[in-house]
């Protein structure tokens, strides 16, 4: 090997290692702060972490952190690490800056999300229809439906840009979750007149408003309209119009449709099994519901938080004890954290049944478990 190609050859090999152990170091920035159960040494370890370009391209990260400090409710802490991210120049890029007003609105704290809206052009940083969305999403996010329309309407003149599909959902959303289902739908009408086609979430959003709500006749509207539209129905508008035949305990029909699912190749989730389990359980159909709850496992679908909520009250209900302590079991075997009523509710109506051993037995795993911990007790006449 000639002195050239050597050099070249350990060039390249000290490269590839440099390259390899910072991808390492890296890594291991992520996992230590995925590992950090001290909020507060999180929030530090994050500010230092954001130092690092390769870390600010992270949005996940981002996500996950601002999650975990929201669901602790410390929302200093979220502006804090949040504020910081200003100090970098990502944030003349509308993609970062739309990144911070998502996680603002996801977090309830929507002045916070529009201030970072309306700094942007301070920050050099050009408005688009994409902070535009972000902003309307913030709002439904925050739960101030009532701004999304005034900036709907008076936003895009002001900034020279033109709504699109992905404006009028979250419009549609908002109106949505404000009940006025007229006005959602009236957003579709004028969506069109626009010459924007209307897509799956589009519909699905209505769906679940029309159908969720006891406006069977609407939701069915809806539907029509979507097959005109050439718009394939997913699992979640199939889950939207089985909520609604059972809202209305037309269960025969919604045994029906998820038939129609599985023809057209569309698996039925948890939501669609539980869907059905609540129906017949409102029925007071054991059988039906017990025999729903088998077809459910048979697909390879697992019960969830709502699937034990449904069922455990419904089989103390009925004096099924021997079915609900096996629930129960079931929910310790899963690690699924539930409700502790629920499995209070349940030692009660064990020990209500005769079935005082299994309630302790039902205490005890309360003890033990450690995800997590349940404080049970048997009845005090007991």
């Amino acid at each position: 090997m000639s002195f050239l190609l050597r050099s070249l050859y350990r060039a390249f090999s000290t490269s590839t290692a440099a390259t390899t152990q910072a991808a390492a170091n890296f890594e291991s920035v992520c996992k230590d702060l995925n590992r950090e159960r001290n909020l507060k040494r999180l929030v530090q370890k994050f500010k230092k972490s954001s130092e690092l370009y390769r870390f600010r391209t992270k949005a996940g990260i981002y996500e996950k952190t601002v999650r975990r400090l929201a669901s602790a409710q410390r929302f200093r802490w979220i502006e804090e690490i949040l504020e910081e991210q200003k100090k970098y120049k990502d944030i003349s890029k509308e993609g970062f800056v739309v990144r911070l007003i998502s996680l603002y609105g996801k977090s309830g704290m929507f002045d916070h999300a529009f201030k970072v809206f309306d700094e942007m052009p301070d920050q050099k940083c050009e408005r688009s229809v994409l902070s535009f969305n972000a902003l309307l999403g913030a709002c439904v996010n925050s739960k101030k439906l009532d701004k999304v329309e005034g900036f709907f309407r008076e936003l895009p003149s002001k900034l020279s840009i033109e709504p699109d599909l992905v404006s009028y959902n979250v419009v549609i959303k908002a109106f949505c979750d404000m009940g006025s289902l007229s006005s959602a739908v009236g957003m579709l009408d004028e969506m069109e007149k626009k010459g924007l086609e209307p897509d799956l979430i589009t519909f699905n959003t209505l769906l679940h408003a029309c159908y969720g709500s006891g406006r069977f006749p609407d939701g069915e509207k809806i539907w029509s309209r979507m097959a005109k539209k050439n718009v394939v129905p997913d699992v979640r508008s199939y889950n939207a119009k089985l909520v609604g035949l059972v809202s209305q305990k037309r269960m025969l029909e919604g045994i029906d449709l998820v038939e129609e699912m599985q023809t057209m190749g569309i698996k039925p989730d948890g939501y669609s099994f539980n869907a059905l389990i609540k129906g017949f359980c409102k029925d007071g159909k054991l059988d039906e519901a017990t025999n729903w709850y088998g077809n459910m496992r048979k697909n390879d679908c697992a019960p969830d938080k709502a699937t034990f909520a449904i069922l455990i009250p419904f089989y103390c209900e009925k004096g099924s004890y021997d079915q609900a302590f096996e629930l129960c079991k079931e929910i310790f075997n899963r690690k699924c954290l539930v409700d502790v009523v629920l499995l209070q509710n349940a030692v009660d109506g064990l020990v209500k049944g005769g079935k005082v051993e299994e309630a302790k037995q039902l205490v005890q795993l309360g003890k033990s478990n450690s995800y997590p911990r349940y404080t049970l007790k048997i009845p005090a006449d007991k």
